[in-house]
């Protein structure tokens, strides 16, 4: 479905993507760990073509992305934002209408059909009761998923999510990435989600990539990435990882921010200073279905 092959991208001369290869199968979730600044938000850009890379290739179902039209590329990538920020006061409903735009013909305006998705996108989205309000007056939950209904109203085979989980309550996190898990399965719709959950990226993706400092240090299925050594050079925080076979699930528990031994996960030595960190056993919460 995706690839990308030594791809190189960054900003200003500075790069934050180097020689990045990578394959992303069709029906695949696959979700990008790492920490801040260390290229996740670049490496979507540079796969929706928002942002050219510098070096590599890009290739989206065999062909090289910047050969694709943007509209032919809009039906088939649909992309949800870290910060998407609409500041006049459309409809929900006419915000989950802009998703169609790229199958409305420029003549005939939107079909029965169209209106049809939209409202499947909606309450898909749990957004259908909000179907009249304008997007101003929304809380930030409430935005985040009337803005993934508008990604679903494009009815893509690519969806590209940066922490699409940001702003919701622990309901709307798990519904909506159970959401998504449904699509993917049922529709085959493939996924790629940046996320800073990883007991949340342990439970619903299929594979984990991880960066760091713009390069891939791991990928492979959440108990093949989430090693606590790897975790504690990337992170630079004392975990334990737990695999329970019976049910495939991978859960990360934090026991400390502090670096161990007065090593900076970087390498260089550091001054001693006392273990500060989370109470130990402390978890992220981990989601539902994978």
């Amino acid at each position: 479905m995706l690839s990308l092959h030594n791809v190189s991208a960054g900003y200003g001369g500075t790069l934050a993507l180097r020689n990045v290869t990578v394959e992303v199968a069709q029906g695949e979730f696959v979700g990008i760990i790492g920490p801040n600044g260390c290229g996740k938000t670049t490496l979507l850009r540079v796969a929706t073509g928002t942002l050219l890379p510098e070096a590599g290739e890009i290739r989206l179902q065999g062909r090289a992305l910047q050969l694709i039209a943007r509209r032919q590329l809009a039906r088939t990538v649909a992309c949800l934002p870290q910060h998407l920020a609409v500041d006049l006061a459309f409809t929900v409903q006419e915000i989950v209408l802009m998703g169609r735009s790229p199958h409305v013909s420029r003549i005939g305006g939107e079909t029965k059909r169209d209106l049809e998705i939209v409202g499947l996108a909606m309450a898909h989205a749990d957004v259908l009761h909000l179907v009249d309000r304008p997007i101003t007056e929304l809380s930030g939950g409430e935005r985040q998923r009337a803005y993934l209904a508008m990604c679903l109203a494009q009815n893509p085979s690519l969806l590209l999510l940066d922490e699409p989980t940001n702003h919701l309550d622990l309901r709307h996190q798990l519904s909506l990435l159970d959401l998504i898990v449904r699509l993917n399965r049922q529709a085959r719709m493939t996924v790629l989600a940046v996320f800073h959950d990883l007991n949340l990226a342990a439970e619903y993706c299929d594979r984990l990539l991880l960066l760091d400092r713009g390069q891939i240090v791991a990928i492979g299925s959440p108990q093949d990435v989430l090693v606590e050594e790897t975790i504690y050079r990337v992170f630079g925080v004392t975990v334990s990882v737990q695999h329970d076979p019976s049910s495939q699930r991978t859960s990360v528990i934090f026991t400390s921010h502090a670096p161990r031994s007065g090593i900076n996960p970087g390498g260089t030595p550091l001054p001693s200073t006392p273990t500060t960190g989370l109470p130990r056993g402390r978890a992220a919460v981990s989601g539902r279905g994978r």
